[in-house]
């Protein structure tokens, strides 16, 4: 992997994690584009640090939401914000059972190609369109059973061109949650989860930049890239939902799922 298409690849994984267009479905099309090929332990490599890269971009847009959580928390009582975090641990049952117990299935599932990024690409745009009519007009608090049902959209959205945010966001909105509430609990959900995969990856020896045969210069350029185009589209995406446009994404989604169909 050159340098240059590092910067692309961490450009399309910044800003595909937080619009609602399925970050793993984009790499797969820009890696075919680009004409990209690497082994598979590379790109888990590469994978990893753009991933921390848009964690970091996730802590920096939200940086003071997650102090005021950790304050509450280290009050060592049942608050508001012990609630929160509860909920955000509740989300993560769904996607932490996939990842012990599913782990191999979905990897092979990244093996399948544009055909099927192309087809969830089309179910993402289904169901970002579902959650613009059909989104419940009296806004409902966040509870438990909601944030696990959030989770389990999560869960499914492992599949390449499910988007993560577009799958989690459309499924809150359906649930009646506030706008700006599910969009932060959102990006939120995910920052343990990310941090847990890259943590195990390193535990099982597959991070190996050594190995990959990726340049440092190329991992250094995949994560900045990654970092500022995440910062740029969180700020971006939270604006977004609060405006309830996702009505555009749909589209793109589905233009681009049938021009991936066709090509594929």
């Amino acid at each position: 992997m050159e340098l240059l298409e590092a910067i692309i690849l961490g450009l399309v994984q910044g800003l595909t994690e937080f619009l609602p267009v399925s970050s793993s479905g984009h790499l797969v099309i820009a890696k075919e584009i680009l004409g990209v090929d690497i082994n598979e332990e590379a790109m888990l490599t590469f994978g990893v640090v753009v991933h921390s890269a848009t964690v970091l971009a996730t802590i920096t847009v939200f940086g003071k939401t997650i102090g005021d959580l950790l304050k509450g928390l280290f009050k060592f009582k049942y608050n508001e914000q012990t609630k929160y975090l509860f909920m955000i641990a509740v989300s993560m049952i769904p996607v932490m059972v996939v990842g012990l117990f599913f782990k191999s299935q979905v990897e092979a599932f990244f093996g399948e190609g544009l055909m099927l990024v192309g087809a969830m690409l089309l179910i993402t745009s289904a169901l970002l369109t579902l959650s613009y009519f059909l989104t419940p007009k009296n806004p409902k608090p966040l509870t438990y059973s909601k944030a696990f049902g959030i989770g389990i959209a999560q869960a499914v959205a492992v599949l390449p061109g499910i988007s993560r945010s577009g799958a989690t966001i459309s499924t809150g909105l359906l649930l009646g949650i506030d706008k700006k509430k599910i969009a932060a609990f959102s990006f939120l959900m995910v920052l343990v989860p990310i941090l847990g995969e890259a943590f195990l990856e390193l535990l099982d020896g597959k991070f190996s930049p050594d190995a990959s045969g990726i340049s440092t210069m190329a991992l250094i350029g995949g994560f900045l890239t990654a970092y500022a185009s995440g910062l740029f589209a969180c700020k971006v995406m939270i604006n977004i939902v609060a405006k309830g446009k996702l009505y555009w994404f749909a589209i793109y989604c589905a233009l681009l799922g049938a021009v991936t169909l066709i090509y594929a």
